[in-house]
Formats: structure tokens, C-alpha cells, sequence
């Protein structure tokens, strides 16, 4: 048992029962992982939670090269997409619902980023240099697709990409809810056998 004391972010043992068999172990011909793999989420939620750069994580997780390896390799191979369904699925057939969402609610968000290397605009509607974020969730607020591009982009032209992923990840998606600024074009791109129509207005 881990005697280290724990970071807000950590994992407890209840997580890591259920995400432990949606992690991949080391490829045989792969870097061998020295570190449990308990451990180096860890150190990946940590950074995540605390918006800090690979280089600020905490001595007693393991090494921040290490941690970030295993980042971008689980990211590469859509790893965190697939633990994502399946954990989404989960919960939404514990609550009743089908394990294939049929409607879902769209918005984006601008933020301020640091000086480091990326795309980064200025939304002048929001009046933040940065970069935006558009997000596709369903009825209970669970994360589908995740869409990040400069905060110059329009609202319209982001919601792009965020519709051309969920048009085949999510067969039964029927219904869009999205406010006014996805107007227009948006609604032209929902016109497929995969999203039958988008409603503009507040999402309920």
C-alpha cells in the first residue's frame, strides 16, 4: 500500500479500480515503465488539476519526463478518448440513460494562455487573448468532444470540427443544443443522416 500522502488530484482506491483495466500497460517493444502506472497519473492529473508545466511537478511523483511520456503517448493512440467513453457510458447507464447519447448541448469558452509556444488569438467579443475551447456535452454534462483553437475563431467555424467528430463517434446524436452565436452556418452542417437538427437558444 502507498503510505505517501495523497494530492487532492490523486487518485483513490475506488478510481483506480475502475480505470486500472482502461489502462494500457508498456508495449513490448516500448519504454519499460519503472514507476507504478497508479503513480504516473497521478503526476498527470496533478498537472492538470494544477495547471503547472511538466518541469513544476512535485519531486515525490514520478520524474516529470516520465510522466509526460506517457502523456502524449496515451494521447497519440486515443487512449484518454477510449477511457473517456467507457467511463461516460458507465455512469450514464447507472443513471438510466442509454450508453449512446441522443441529444447534446454545445458552448465554447475563451482563456488567457502563457507565453509558450500554440495558436493563440484574440476574441474580441470577450476581449481575451488566448485560446478557445468548444465543448460538446450530453444531457447529464458529460464530456464528449473537445475541440481547442485560437480565440480569433468564430464560434460558428470552431463548432466545425466539434460536429465532424461527434457525426461518427456518436451515431444516434439527434438533437443539438447551442445558443445564439451558433447561428446560421451551424445549422447547415448539422443537415446529414447523423445530426438530424440543431436548436438555437439557451440550453436547458
Amino acid at each position: 500500500m502507498n503510505t505517501q500522502k495523497a494530492y487532492d488530484s490523486d487518485l483513490n482506491d475506488l478510481e483506480w479500480d475502475l480505470i486500472e483495466p482502461l489502462i494500457l500497460g508498456p508495449k513490448p517493444r516500448g519504454r519499460k515503465i519503472t514507476y507504478p502506472r497508479r503513480e504516473i497519473l497521478n503526476g498527470i492529473f496533478y498537472l492538470v488539476r494544477n495547471g503547472c508545466g511538466w518541469r513544476n511537478l512535485p519531486h515525490d511523483l514520478p520524474p516529470f519526463k516520465l510522466v509526460s511520456y506517457y502523456y502524449h503517448c496515451r494521447r497519440r493512440d486515443h487512449s484518454w478518448q477510449a477511457i473517456n467513453d467507457v467511463l461516460r457510458g458507465q455512469l450514464c447507464q447507472s443513471e438510466g440513460h442509454n450508453l449512446q447519447p441522443s441529444a447534446a448541448i454545445i458552448d465554447s469558452q475563451s482563456v488567457k494562455t502563457t507565453e509558450v509556444r500554440g495558436k493563440r488569438g484574440y476574441d474580441a467579443a470577450k476581449k481575451i487573448k488566448g485560446r478557445k475551447r468548444h465543448i460538446l456535452v450530453d444531457t447529464l454534462g458529460l464530456l464528449l468532444v473537445v475541440v481547442v483553437h485560437a480565440a480569433n475563431v468564430q464560434d460558428r467555424a470552431g463548432a466545425k470540427s466539434v460536429l465532424e467528430k461527434a457525426k461518427w463517434r456518436y451515431p444516434n446524436l439527434k438533437l443539438i443544443w447551442a445558443d445564439g452565436g451558433y447561428a446560421g452556418q451551424l445549422v447547415e452542417l448539422t443537415e446529414s443522416p447523423k445530426l438530424k437538427k440543431v436548436e438555437n437558444g439557451k440550453a436547458r
